[in-house]
Formats: C-alpha cells, sequence, structure tokens
C-alpha cells in the first residue's frame, strides 16, 4: 500500500454520476482495494439504496463519514504561488520520498492544530500508525504513517520545516539544507581625534 496518497473530493456520485450541487449531503467510504486506499463518493440517495444497509460489512472497509459538498471557488486568476505549510504538504506528498516522511508528519500535525486538517482516521499497518486526514474545504484525504519520532530527533525537523517553508524543496541536486547565508558586518571606520 502507498504511504502518500491524496485523493480530492468527488464532484459526483461514485455510483450514478450525478453531479453534486453546492450544500449537498454527500458520504465518504474509504476502502482498501488491492491494497490501495480508494475514496468513493456518493449522494444521499444512492447511499440509502445500495450503501447504507451493511456498508461497514463491505469488503475492504475502512471508514464512513457524511459530509456537507462545498462547491469549488472560482480560481482567482495570476495568484502567486507561495510556500505555505498547506502548500509543501502537498509538495512533500506528491514527491513520495522517504525522506521528507517526517517533515510531512510534522506539517500535517501543525495544519490539523490550525484546524486545516481533520483526522479522519488513525489505522496500523505493518506495525504503524497511518493517520488519514481530510482536507475540510476541498476534501481531499491524505494518508500520513507515524515516524515514531523520537524527543531528542524533533528539533532537527523542525529546524528542517522551517528551513523547507523558508527556501521550498531543493531543485536538481542543491545541497540540502541550505547553506546559511551570513550577512557582512560592516566594520566601523576607525575615528581619529581633531
Amino acid at each position: 500500500m502507498n504511504d502518500w496518497n491524496i485523493q480530492t473530493r468527488g464532484h459526483v456520485c461514485e455510483e450514478c454520476e450525478s453531479p453534486f450541487t453546492d450544500r449537498d449531503a454527500c458520504h465518504t467510504l474509504l476502502v482498501d482495494e488491492n491494497r490501495e486506499f480508494r475514496r468513493l463518493d456518493l449522494c444521499d440517495d444512492c447511499w440509502a439504496t445500495k450503501y447504507a444497509e451493511g456498508a461497514n460489512h463491505r469488503k475492504g472497509f475502512i471508514s464512513h463519514w457524511q459530509g456537507i459538498y462545498e462547491a469549488p471557488p472560482e480560481e482567482p486568476p495570476d495568484v502567486i504561488e507561495k510556500d505555505t505549510a498547506e502548500s509543501l504538504l502537498r509538495k512533500l506528498v506528491a514527491t513520495h520520498e522517504e525522506r521528507w516522511r517526517e517533515a510531512s508528519y510534522i506539517l500535517a500535525v501543525m495544519l490539523e492544530r490550525k484546524r486545516l486538517l481533520k483526522v479522519k482516521e488513525q489505522l496500523r499497518e505493518k506495525g504503524r500508525r497511518v493517520f488519514v486526514y481530510e482536507h475540510p474545504a476541498s476534501g481531499d484525504l491524505f494518508t500520513i504513517p507515524d515516524p515514531d519520532l523520537k524527543l531528542e530527533e524533533l528539533e532537527q525537523v523542525q529546524i528542517e520545516v522551517a528551513a523547507l517553508l523558508e527556501h521550498g524543496l531543493p531543485r536538481g541536486d542543491e545541497p540540502w539544507p541550505p547553506e546559511p547565508v551570513e550577512e557582512e558586518q560592516a566594520t566601523p571606520e576607525p575615528t581619529t581625534a581633531s
């Protein structure tokens, strides 16, 4: 099963393919299909007629929750993107690189504390805790494994996250972490007594 997986909220019902409209009630099932998480977004009618009875007994069932569909906002033209904790988390998860596991976890916890992500489920996979987070505004799902950080490792990961927020992901063969830029200190001019 992939450690990192983002699944955006569907804009149509998985079953009947009817488009959701703003403020519609919708149901989400998280299932394990062939060792991959799969999200199923369903309209109220399909949930009631085909899934409500015995949904949690279906093969691969992991979780169910009900929410209100929020139509995505219109894209503002030519927005300049700056790295925020959320955009950085998305970039780190998209790399699928093991080296960003700890930073991704710290960013997810930060976003959870700011109520920008919600824990929908905690799972155990291969002896490791895995958190399933949902971004309430977009409906995106993030599966983030707990890296089991030790207290003595935490400070270094926080420094790395701060550097990532400041500099972004390294490009190509750029050294990581970036070298600190030392500001030149002006040396005082000697003064002569008159």
